[in-house]
């Protein structure tokens, strides 16, 4: 019988590397359970990726999926067939050293049981069970070790899928704060270049204020989508730069090298969320929903907000040198596209 660890056994140096690396394929196991078992790892390698492992004679029969498994039929995501994995890969998680295969951070995403429909070379049907992730998929051979993977059966219930395109809301301008100032929340005003993340599979999708893709534009915040992975999310903010004297401008195309000011995308809204939209929200349970997501990195973060009070918040953007406050209602839903006054505009001067 062929060794189906062999390939496996030659990419890797077991005194180099912490994954499992057995002498040989153990004999496939005979014990009674609910059916085969599966993982789904997340892999911070050179692109963050997850690992489809489905159990099967003995080893784990692999794919590398760039964006995860879908969550909703219609949408077919790249899946890489890899060489076969040996079953100690089910509960594995650590930090493979660089230079090594497969070098970078393996945490394990989900784990259950999977029943099989069809296997044969080019095509597999299974439906899995795990603790987060369920449903009937297919796997198809598109060509060399290229594969496809679908999602054959409904949505999880309330899933929507992400918007193609939302326009951001804009504010009315206004001369003082609102008088009703605790029905109010408040946030510094940022001069920058506005913008709408997608955030998908650890991957990113910028728009401007034109509806003109900007990702490229921006690499330095591509890392945003690999810390939020796997939440999927459609955040609202603004694209600054940030001098060493702390001053404020808004970011150019391709800023935020060592040299230059440091790039910032501060987010301030939260528009859809893990198959949710939240646009219908009231603004202050949207603020909770944001700021539960911890979004704090090198390059993004949350500002702070101001619930009911106006003048403190006016204050700050003075102290700052910032142009001034936008002032929100607390009940107050999203309205794209619009110039709203739930949303006001305030100078500081």
């Amino acid at each position: 019988m062929a060794d189906r660890l062999e390939e496996y056994r030659r990419r890797r140096n077991a005194k180099r590397t912490p994954e499992p690396v057995p002498e040989r394929t153990p004999a496939p196991e005979r014990t009674a359970r609910r059916g085969p078992r599966f993982v789904i790892q997340q892999h911070h390698a050179r692109r963050l990726h997850w690992d489809l492992r489905l159990e099967r004679e003995g080893v784990l029969v692999s794919w590398a999926v760039p964006r995860g498994l879908p969550r909703e039929p219609g949408r077919n995501h790249l899946a890489v067939h890899t060489e076969d994995h040996p079953m100690e890969y089910l509960t594995f998680h650590g930090e493979i050293p660089a230079g090594e295969y497969g070098g970078g951070k393996m945490t394990v995403h989900d784990t259950g049981t999977y029943r099989a429909e069809k296997w044969r070379d080019d095509e597999v049907v299974v439906v899995l069970d795990g603790r987060r992730t369920r449903g009937r998929y297919v796997l198809f051979a598109t060509g060399g070790r290229d594969w496809m993977v679908r999602r054959t059966d409904p949505a999880p219930p309330g899933w929507t899928g992400m918007p193609e395109l939302v326009r951001p809301m804009r504010p009315a301008r206004a001369a003082r704060l609102p008088r009703d100032e605790a029905d109010w929340g408040y946030e510094l005003r940022w001069d920058g270049v506005r913008a709408m993340a997608y955030v998908s599979g650890g991957r990113l999708r910028l728009l401007d204020d034109s509806d003109a893709d900007v990702t490229g534009a921006y690499p330095w915040l591509r890392e945003l989508a690999e810390e939020l992975a796997p939440t999927e999310a459609v955040l609202d903010g603004v694209l600054v730069d940030i001098d060493r004297r702390g001053r404020v401008r808004p970011a150019r195309p391709g800023a935020g090298g060592r040299a230059g000011p440091t790039g910032q995308y501060l987010i301030f809204d939260l528009l859809w969320l893990e198959g949710v939209p939240s646009v219908e929200v009231p603004y202050a349970q949207r603020r909770e929903l944001l700021d539960g997501l911890a979004l704090a990195g090198a390059r993004w973060q949350t500002p702070p907000w101001f619930p009911g009070a106006g003048a403190d918040a006016l204050r700050a953007g003075r102290e700052q040198g910032l142009p001034g406050v936008v002032a929100k209602r607390l009940d107050s839903a999203y309205e794209p596209g619009r110039r709203s006054r739930s949303w006001l505009s305030i100078d500081a001067s």
